[in-house]
């Protein structure tokens, strides 16, 4: 389980403390989504996980270990932005193998693992590509494939979907489910569209005055 237990992070306007407040659980596979309006602090969380910024007080733990103390590249997590991030001069295959070496050395190992999860992503006709030849959608498939090889317990999700075409953004919405109930991943979907939720969330929490707070069970009738 990760549990997100009484975390504050307070940033400042001209000297005026704002600050955020959040508590949450996540169990293996599970998609907890996390609603609210722009600049309600949602990131801000994601990034917390991450370790891109420090918390005033408060603790995370995965399966009962502290993850605060954790340098960003020892975390147990991959995160993907509404950016993809991919490297324009790279192909596909080399894209994604970064995401499992550093160096873009590839095995025979890697190269199977990165086929496979082309394939299951559909993308095998594309790995000798390079990113400026594929849609935004495939752009986004890419990305979701280097965070997987990761395999990191803990997946957290920035509005990556939110630039696609519906049509696209249900079928990336549904592989993100499939993946995490396969995988027994914990993932955190911040999103401001509540049908992503809908979709596929198992749980919802909304941001509200600075505060994650759990959605109560009607929350597919609420506006986000």
């Amino acid at each position: 389980m990760l549990k997100i237990d009484g975390i504050v992070y307070t940033y400042y306007t001209k000297s005026i403390p704002h600050p955020y407040h959040f508590s949450l659980e996540a169990d293996k596979g599970e998609v907890i989504g996390i609603l609210g309006e722009s600049g309600s602090g949602k990131s801000t969380m994601l990034d917390l996980i991450a370790g891109f910024l420090e918390p005033d007080s408060g603790s995370i733990l995965l399966d009962g270990e502290a993850i605060l103390p954790l340098p960003i590249e020892r975390r147990p997590v991959t995160i993907l932005f509404q950016q993809h991030n991919l490297f324009e001069h790279l192909s596909v295959k080399k894209n994604i193998l970064l995401g499992i070496s550093p160096n873009g050395k590839s095995t025979a190992e890697t190269d199977t693992r990165i086929s496979q999860i082309l394939q299951e992503m559909g993308l095998s006709e594309h790995i000798d590509k390079l990113p400026s030849a594929l849609s935004g959608g495939q752009q986004q498939r890419v990305a979701l494939a280097r965070a997987l090889l990761r395999k990191k317990p803990v997946l957290l999700l920035d509005e990556p979907f939110s630039g696609l075409d519906r049509k696209t953004r249900l079928e990336m919405l549904s592989l993100v489910q499939t993946i995490t109930q396969r995988e027994r991943l914990h993932t955190i979907m911040v999103t401001h569209q509540t049908e992503d939720c809908e979709l596929i969330a198992d749980r919802v929490y909304k941001m509200k005055n600075g505060t994650l707070l759990p959605s109560n069970p009607d929350f597919l009738q609420e506006k986000a």
